[in-house]
C-alpha cells in the first residue's frame, strides 16, 4: 500500500441481500461483484438500521441510530448540526464525494434560524449529508432548491430526449414496438426495454461519473472517499435492453410465502399485506413481470461495476484503496405476501455487504464469509479508522469493521437492530394508533429475531429453525423466555443513546486521578459540602501534594 489511502463507496438501492450470485442466487450471474467479494469479505448478517430508504441513509451516513440521528420518515430531514461521514472525514483531511442519491432532505428551517447562507459551501454541506455533492441524483425527485435541474436530466436533453422530467418521460419510461412511451411506473410494463439506449440510462451515466471524480482527485493527489449511490434496482422497475429480457420466468427465485401467514396474521403484518403494492405482488403474474426486471437491473450495476474495477486496476487503485459493496435495504417482491420493504424480515432488513480491504493486515481473511452481526452504522467508523483518524465513540454508534477484516478474534456486539417509524403509513389508521406510538424496533442476537410495538404483541421468529421466518411464535408460552430476553436487550439499547456528541468520555475521565487523591471540585474554588476550615484545609493539603508529584517535590 501506498501511504495515500482511498474509499470506494457503493451503495445499491433496494437490493436484497440474497441476489447475487456469491449469495447463493442460482440464475443471476454477478461475476464483478462476486470478484469483489473473492478479494475481500462478504458478511453474511449485515442489517441497515430502518428499511426505508432515508432514515437508513442517514444512519449509514451520520454512523448513528435513528433513535439517535432523529430522521425517522423519508423527508424527515437531518437535523442541522448532526456530525455526518463528509465532515469526519473532512477533519483528516480526505476529500469526501457524492456521485448519485442519498434521499436527504435538508433542514432548511433550522438553516434559516442559524442565519445558515443554503447556497454557500457550509450550506450544500449541511444540505448533503456533509458530501460534497460531485454529482446528486435522487431520480424520482428530479430537482431541489439546491439543484434545480439535475445534470443527468441535463446530460439526456444534450442527447436529444428532451422533456420537462427527461428521467420519467426516457429514461424510466417503457417503450413498445411502434414507439409508443408506456407509464414505468406501472408494473404491468416491466417487461418492456427503457425509452434510451442502454449508455445514457443512469446506472453507466453514474459510473462514468465516479471515474471523473476519480480521475479528478487522483490528478490532484488527494486522499478520497467516493460515495457511487445507485438508484437501482429500486422502483420503476424499468431497465433498458438488452437487460429487459435477459431473464424470465424460468430464471425466478420461489416465492417464499404461506398460506398460514394470511391466517390472523399479526395486526400490523396484515396492515401492510392489505397495502396496493402488497397485494399486486402477492399475484404471480405481477412477479413473473418484475423479477426478471428486477434482476436486468442488477446484472447491469454489476456490467458497470466490471468496467469500474478495470479502470481502477488499470490505475493500480485496488492497491490502496477500501471498496465497500452494499444496499440501504432489500425488497420484498411479493415474499410474505408483502411488497415494497418496510417491515423487517431479512429480505427487507438485512443487505449484502461486502468489504474489500487493501492493507497486508486483512490478507488472511481475503475470500472468507463472516456471520458476525454487522450493522450500516460501522461503515463510518470503519472508513475513519480506515484513514488514520481518531475514533469518535461518543458520536459514531458503529464499530470499525477493521479487526473482523484482519481476522482479529474481537469481542463483537451480540445484537443487530433497526426502527422503523409507520406514522406515515395506512397502518397507523387501521390500527387507529397514535402517532407517538407508531414505532417498530427489530431486534436480533442472529438465532432469534423480536419485533416490538408499543401496543402491539410481540413478532417472534427462529432464524435457525425458520429461517425464512414463515412462523411467527410471538404469542407462544415455548418462546417465552428469550422473548424477554430481547425484550430487556432492546430496552436496555433505548437507554443508552449517544447523546452526549460534544463532548468525549475524556472529558469526563480525565479527572479519574485527582477524583482518587482529592476532591476536584476544590479546582476553581467551588466550596460545596464542606463542613469547617479544618475539613477544607485538609482537601486543600491533599490536592498541594497531588500537584507537587509533578513538580519533583
Amino acid at each position: 500500500m501506498t501511504d495515500r489511502r482511498n474509499v470506494l463507496f457503493i451503495m445499491c438501492d433496494q437490493l436484497r441481500f440474497d441476489y447475487l450470485s456469491c449469495a447463493g442466487h442460482q440464475t443471476l450471474h454477478t461475476p464483478n461483484i462476486d470478484r469483489l467479494a473473492s478479494r475481500g469479505v462478504r458478511f453474511t448478517n449485515a442489517y441497515v438500521q430502518s428499511t426505508v430508504c432515508g432514515p437508513s441513509r442517514m444512519s449509514a451516513y451520520t454512523g448513528r441510530y435513528v433513535r439517535s440521528h432523529g430522521s425517522t420518515l423519508n423527508g424527515v430531514p437531518l437535523r442541522v448540526g448532526e456530525p455526518t461521514l463528509g465532515e469526519h472525514l473532512r477533519e483528516i483531511g480526505v476529500r469526501c464525494a457524492l456521485i448519485g442519491k442519498t434521499h436527504m432532505r435538508a433542514d432548511e428551517e433550522g438553516m434559516e434560524r442559524l442565519g445558515i447562507d443554503k447556497t454557500s459551501i457550509i450550506g450544500v454541506r449541511v444540505a448533503e449529508c456533509g458530501f460534497e455533492p460531485f454529482e446528486r441524483d435522487d431520480g424520482l425527485h428530479p430537482s431541489s432548491a439546491y439543484d434545480p435541474d439535475p445534470a443527468y436530466d441535463q446530460y439526456l436533453r444534450e442527447h436529444g430526449f428532451d422533456a420537462a422530467n427527461p428521467w420519467e418521460h426516457w429514461a424510466n419510461s417503457g417503450e413498445g414496438e411502434n414507439g409508443e412511451n408506456f407509464n414505468g411506473w406501472l408494473l404491468v410494463h416491466a417487461d418492456k426495454p427503457a425509452r434510451i439506449p442502454e449508455e445514457h440510462s443512469e446506472t453507466p451515466y453514474m459510473t462514468r461519473r465516479a471515474m471523473r471524480f476519480i480521475e479528478e482527485a487522483e490528478a490532484k493527489g488527494e486522499a478520497w472517499c467516493a460515495h457511487l449511490s445507485y438508484i437501482k434496482p429500486h422502483w420503476p422497475y424499468i431497465v433498458p435492453a438488452p437487460y429487459h429480457d435477459m431473464y424470465g420466468k424460468a430464471d425466478i427465485k420461489p416465492v417464499v410465502r404461506s398460506e398460514a401467514e394470511r391466517v390472523s396474521p399479526h395486526p400490523i403484518f396484515e396492515a401492510f399485506q392489505q397495502e396496493r403494492y402488497s397485494r399486486n405482488f402477492s399475484r404471480d403474474e405481477v412477479r413473473e413481470r418484475v423479477v426478471p426486471c428486477y434482476m436486468g437491473l442488477i446484472r447491469q450495476i454489476d456490467d458497470q461495476l466490471g468496467g469500474l474495477f478495470e479502470f481502477m486496476e488499470q490505475r493500480a487503485l485496488f492497491d490502496n484503496t477500501m471498496i465497500v459493496f452494499t444496499s440501504d435495504h432489500g425488497d420484498y417482491l411479493g415474499d410474505h405476501w408483502l411488497g415494497e420493504k418496510y417491515l423487517f424480515h431479512d429480505v427487507a432488513a438485512k443487505v449484502p455487504m461486502i468489504v474489500c480491504d487493501p492493507r497486508r493486515q486483512a490478507d488472511a481473511t481475503r475470500g472468507t464469509t463472516s456471520d458476525a452481526l454487522v450493522e450500516m452504522i460501522d461503515l463510518a467508523p470503519t472508513f475513519l479508522d480506515f484513514f488514520g483518524g481518531k475514533a469518535k465513540p461518543h458520536v459514531l454508534e458503529g464499530r470499525s469493521l477493521l479487526p473482523l477484516l484482519a481476522g482479529q478474534d474481537v469481542n463483537w456486539r451480540r445484537h443487530a437492530v433497526s426502527e422503523y417509524d409507520y406514522g406515515g403509513d395506512a397502518a397507523r389508521l387501521k390500527l387507529a394508533m397514535p402517532v407517538a406510538d407508531c414505532k417498530l424496533y427489530m431486534i436480533t442476537d442472529g438465532r432469534f429475531k423480536l419485533v416490538h410495538g408499543e401496543g402491539l404483541a410481540p413478532m417472534f421468529f427462529d432464524l435457525h429453525g425458520d429461517p425464512d421466518e414463515l412462523r411467527d411464535l410471538g404469542t407462544e408460552a415455548s418462546a417465552a423466555a428469550d422473548i424477554e430476553r430481547l425484550r430487556q436487550a432492546l430496552f436496555r439499547w433505548l437507554a443508552l443513546p449517544n447523546n452526549r456528541i460534544t463532548a468525549a468520555e475524556e472529558w469526563l475521565t480525565g479527572n479519574d486521578d485527582r477524583m482518587r487523591h482529592f476532591d476536584p471540585l476544590i479546582e476553581p474554588g467551588v466550596l460545596i459540602g464542606y463542613w469547617d476550615e479544618a475539613e477544607l484545609a485538609e482537601q486543600r493539603e491533599r490536592r498541594r501534594r497531588w500537584l507537587s508529584r509533578g513538580s519533583g517535590e
